[in-house]
């Protein structure tokens, strides 16, 4: 079943396949669908895809396929041509939410910026991206400096790399661990000691999903 949403782009992507052979672009998508931002319409697309309506084409990037519609949208006893459809956008833009420490925990920073990111880097969920400060984590390739690409969850297993929030006020970039009741955040340099908190000191606010460096 999908959302009115959903619905609306799989018809505007197949309709625009049908006319020109090419997929629409974020832009185009984000315009048809009156939306804010290019990041709803990344999730529409990963709905889709996740419910086997549209596929992506592999090495080309953003290349579109419809593999079905809803049933009432289907036409009856007809069979759907195939569609050989294009690149479109190669990129997407996720918000960019300030510098999160991979040392001592820094204070939490929100901004409003805008990130673009290769899309193949990111998975279905809602992404935003963190400038990464410090060198606790240089053993697990994260360096001072790197883009973090974070997927919004609020819970983590043990081994996961994880954006920690400490009382609300202070973030941190750490491998989670948990002891008992007790959260233990690694860093990834023998220079750093493991830092230890009571559960109800830190909320997970999202998980590694990616890395970008810029030289």
């Amino acid at each position: 079943m999908l959302t009115a949403k959903q619905r609306e782009l799989l018809l505007f992507i197949k309709e625009r396949l049908g006319e020109t052979g090419v997929s629409p672009s974020f832009d185009e998508m984000r315009e048809a669908l009156e939306l804010k931002s290019k990041s709803g319409v990344h999730r529409l697309i990963s709905a889709l895809e996740e419910r086997g309506f549209i596929r992506r084409l592999p090495n080309r990037a953003r290349a579109l396929e419809v593999v079905k519609l809803p049933e009432a949208s289907a036409p009856p006893a007809m069979v759907a041509k195939p569609v050989v459809p294009t690149a479109a956008n190669d990129s997407i833009e996720i918000p960019l939410h300030g510098r999160i420490a991979a040392g001592t925990p820094i204070e939490a920073l929100q901004g409003t910026e805008g990130f673009a990111v290769p899309a193949a880097l990111l998975g279905p969920g809602e992404h935003y991206a963190l400038e990464v400060s410090g060198d606790s984590m240089i053993e697990e390739g994260i360096l001072d400096g790197d883009f973090a690409l974070i997927r919004k969850v609020d819970t983590a297993r043990d081994g996961e790399i994880v954006v920690a929030l400490i009382d609300n006020e202070e973030a941190t970039l750490k491998t989670y661990r948990r002891e008992g009741r007790t959260i233990r955040l690694d860093p990834a340099n023998t220079r750093y000691e493991a830092q230890r908190y009571d559960e109800g000191r830190v909320q997970i606010q999202g998980r590694l999903a990616g890395l970008i460096r810029r030289y």
